[in-house]
């Protein structure tokens, strides 16, 4: 239907086969006449407004979206780590970049798993391979028998070159869109590493989708999960805020359940059976269960015996477990406390836990590789049907294709150097002092945080992060309610303003400083 036959229907001067006269059937309530002037909804002013936002609505040209406007699941999400804090801590850089004296030198961003950002010095083996590989001119001189072939195997150990021969004949050039589910050959080896991880367990790589770090993955099975705004998800307390924030922006339920901190922060099914029958009878529709472990921001490696608690449960419930498992590699006592993956734990309990459904993520952010900004994740389906594969590998499509950095890494992730390989003892060496550095880190910050008054914190046995529980006066918790913040941003924030959260050789000295003084300036009388 042209504009012409749309402007003389809305005027009753066309009717359609079958359709009633223009007196009973009308367009004129849905179309706009396009040549009457509308005028438009005015929009308040108000003092939240920027000056160019206030400058467009008081020269009568208001925006089409406004914080009234807006999506209000976008408006309404949260996500901590990129919050207050950290918003007053880029404020502060930017003071101290302009030359502004503070109590402080530098501020150093402890907000999200940045290790990089931090000084952490990339592997090497990685680099190389992804440097060859992303510049083809040099990978083409390898074998040449000139000097240039000769510099570059000066640089570029026996092994680097191969893998990078190897990759670039599987993904091509790194600035071409991949497989959306991900280069075949990786996939492969993703399925080699957890069938080896997990003594032998099958995996397909048919079941395996390369993701752009591990959240894209979650939002990916969320969006399939989330079909209306009544279902429900279980998330831990304390959580990570991707899977809070991921919900609200899909209108689905977070359904929260604590994590037991007197019991090195385990998983209660009791616990979670009341947070799933309170949430049903107010009438959600609980479908998943998400479980980090190691878990973020405490720290704990769930024991097995747990783990097949949680399956069980998982199975009894109808629920679809989430196993966040992207600190895999941050296990600091293996002897007492060792990584046990879900897929493993699932395997081993026999069929009648055939059809239970599981999806594991893992990243090349974390571990020892602290690769953020590369983007290189997976996740691996479990008991999920065909007909749902093929709707994931549909959403995946979508996006076109993961970050091919991200996938190059992490297939090094799951291939790095062997044992007599010439990039094996360069490997070992700076792996191990990067875990060791971040064990004594972690024990370091969890024996400062013990010795402080009103302070207990659980022993980390993996992932990046302490977690203490801080007892603050009331007078404390006056003055934040007084201040309009939360008691724990109150804190945090005046241990900004004090310290600038500085480099971890400094900081633990000044926060026992802080956290005195912030005790003694509130103190019940």
């Amino acid at each position: 239907m042209g504009l012409g036959q749309i402007v003389a229907q809305s005027q009753g001067h066309f009717n359609p086969p079958g359709v009633a006269p223009a007196r009973e059937y009308s367009l004129s309530k849905h179309f706009v006449h396009p040549f009457r002037k509308v005028q438009p909804k005015p929009i308040p002013v108000d003092d939240t407004m920027s000056p160019t936002t206030r400058a467009v609505i008081e020269a009568d040209h208001p925006p089409v979206l406004t914080l009234d406007t807006i999506n209000r699941h976008v408006r309404d999400a949260q996500y901590a780590v990129r919050g207050e804090l950290a918003i007053r801590a880029e404020k502060y850089r930017e003071r101290l970049a302009a030359g502004e004296k503070l109590p402080f030198d530098e501020i150093t961003l402890c907000n999200i798993g940045n290790p990089q950002q931090l000084g952490q010095k990339p592997i090497t083996f990685f680099r190389q391979v992804s440097a060859l590989v992303d510049c083809p001119s040099l990978l083409a001189v390898a074998d040449s028998q000139g000097p240039d072939g000769e510099a570059l195997r000066l640089l570029f150990p026996a092994d680097v070159i191969a893998r990078a021969q190897k990759l670039a004949k599987a993904v091509g050039s790194t600035g071409s869109y991949s497989h959306s589910q991900g280069v075949p050959c990786v996939r492969q080896n993703v399925a080699r590493f957890i069938s080896e991880r997990d003594g032998g367990v099958p995996a397909n790589p048919d079941d395996i989708f390369l993701t752009s770090g591990a959240s894209d993955g979650v939002r990916m099975l969320l969006n399939c999960i989330i079909s209306g705004p009544e279902v429900g998800v279980l998330i831990p307390i304390p959580q990570y805020p991707l899977y809070s924030a991921a919900l609200t922006l899909m209108h689905g339920r977070p359904v929260p359940y604590g994590l037991n901190e007197t019991a090195g922060w385990s998983m209660s099914v009791a616990d979670l059976t009341a947070s799933v029958r309170a949430a049903r009878e107010n009438g959600t529709d609980v479908r998943a269960l998400v479980v980090i472990n190691p878990g973020n921001p405490t720290g704990q490696c769930l024991s097995e015996e747990n783990i097949r608690e949680i399956i069980e449960f998982a199975r009894n419930e109808r629920l679809i477990i989430m196993a966040d498992e992207v600190y895999q590699t941050n296990v600091y006592y293996p002897e007492d406390r060792p990584f046990h993956s879900f897929k493993k734990v699932l395997r081993s309990m026999g069929p009648s836990f055939d059809n239970v459904e599981l999806v594991s993520f893992h990243s090349t952010s974390k571990g020892v590789l602290g690769e953020c900004g590369r983007r290189g994740g997976y996740f691996e389906l479990c008991g999920f049907s065909p007909a749902v594969r093929d709707q994931l590998y549909k959403l995946a499509s979508i996006s076109l294709c993961p970050s091919v950095h991200g996938q190059i890494m992490v297939d090094l992730m799951v291939n790095p150097p062997k044992e007599g390989d010439t990039s094996f003892p360069l490997y070992q060496e700076e792996t191990s002092a990067i875990f060791n550095s971040l064990k004594q880190r972690a024990e370091q910050l969890t024996s400062v945080f013990v010795e402080l008054e009103g302070v207990t914190c659980e022993r980390a046995d993996g992932a990046m992060y302490t977690f203490p529980r801080i007892r603050l006066p009331a007078k404390a918790i006056a003055a934040a309610e007084e201040a309009g913040q939360a008691p724990d941003l109150f804190y945090c924030l005046a241990l900004l303003d004090s310290t600038g959260i500085e480099r971890f050789a400094r900081f633990t000295g000044l926060l026992r400083d802080f956290h005195q003084k912030f005790m003694e300036q509130y103190r019940d009388e």
